[in-house]
């Protein structure tokens, strides 16, 4: 009997033991980067913007580090699996990508911030707030990048990653204001809004007086027709898109068209933007 009280009793303080060190086990968050908030005049809305430090970033080294901006950056779109990217490209047993801050701008309302006006009476009734990326390319230039080269060991090597209308505000910001960027990612554009009024001649003639190196990839799946009246195809925009830019005389520029018949819309961002990377960041000319 004695012997089973004494096998009891040290089975039950095992047990007690076990659960002291359950409960005083500590845990703590998976801290991937920085959460910013900024008050937008531009906007006239509180923007978040998702901010990844680099490894070994410290505001007091001397060091400063290329931005890569990334539209539809909120936690649940595409600012983990990008950063992630960068991270993973950046180790130096890969040394694909230079050490980089991501700045992820959180999604608001895609249609009123991605496009500009349209003529398509049908889609002004369908997305009433659409046709402000005016507003929104101010808040790019005058307020977010402002604050992060004020914020942040930045140096001059700022690249734009978007899809659809990411890709389509992308375009107009090229098109418009090349100087904002100097490295374009354009992921499946929506060049159909407006009836693929963007592909114009007119747009083209300041990239073609523009002196400052522009590197600009443009990628596209197996994604076919568009939401149109009048059918429009995915991967022919995509491609006229790139040929515009190829024909503008101008050896600043320098285009990559990749077509990646395996991807859709839905799955192409995540494999173009690690093809972009290799492409415009040869190991060569790294920076």
């Amino acid at each position: 009997m004695n012997k089973i009280l004494i096998l009891f009793f040290f089975i039950f303080s095992l047990t007690i033991f076990g659960q002291k060190n359950k409960a005083t086990a500590k845990t703590k968050p998976f801290v991937l980067g920085v959460i910013e908030e900024i008050d937008s005049k531009e906007l006239n809305e509180k923007r978040i913007i998702n901010i990844y430090l680099p490894e070994g970033y410290n505001p007091a080294d001397a060091v400063k580090y290329p931005v890569i901006y990334l539209l539809d950056g909120s936690a649940d779109e595409d600012f983990i699996h990008i950063a992630g990217l960068v991270q993973f490209n950046s180790f130096e047993w890969v040394n694909h990508v230079p050490k980089s801050i991501v700045v992820g701008i959180a999604t608001v309302d895609r249609r009123r911030d991605f496009t500009f006006p349209t003529t398509i009476l049908k889609d002004k009734e369908a997305y009433p707030t659409s046709g402000h990326s005016d507003n929104f390319i101010s808040f790019i230039e005058k307020e977010l990048q402002p604050f992060i080269e004020k914020k942040y060991k930045t140096n001059n090597s700022k690249t734009i990653i978007g899809q659809s209308l990411g890709g389509l505000l992308e375009t107009e910001i090229l098109f418009t204001k090349p100087s904002l960027f100097n490295k374009y990612i354009i992921i499946s554009p929506s060049i159909w809004w407006d009836n693929g009024c963007i592909l114009n001649d007119n747009q083209l003639p300041l990239l073609a007086l523009f002196r400052q190196p522009i590197d600009i990839y443009i990628a596209v799946g197996n994604e076919g027709i568009t939401p149109t009246e009048i059918p429009r195809n995915m991967e022919v925009d995509a491609s006229l898109l790139a040929d515009k830019i190829m024909c503008v005389e101008n050896n600043n520029i320098n285009v990559h068209f990749e077509y990646l018949p395996l991807e859709n819309h839905g799955t192409i961002l995540h494999q173009a933007v690690s093809n972009a990377f290799r492409v415009l960041y040869p190991k060569e000319n790294k920076e």
